[in-house]
């Protein structure tokens, strides 16, 4: 069985947690600022666990992670 490739665009964007859940960060906070609400993006700033149907796809193409 030859190694599996690690999808680097999604190694960058994940990190596992200690319990193996997977973390992203929320989008919508690189640019058009001015109209959002100082509550909005600090909100935006916290890490969001990614929710299961999009975990188990995420699994498959970050299989060393």
């Amino acid at each position: 069985m030859p190694k599996l490739k690690t999808s680097r665009a999604a190694a960058k964007r994940f990190k596992k947690t200690g319990t193996g859940k997977l973390v992203r960060n929320k989008a919508y906070k690189s640019h058009i600022l001015t109209k959002k609400s100082t509550k909005r993006k600090r909100n935006l700033r916290k890490d969001i666990v990614t929710d299961q149907t999009n975990a188990k796809v995420m699994k498959k193409i970050l299989p060393y992670l």
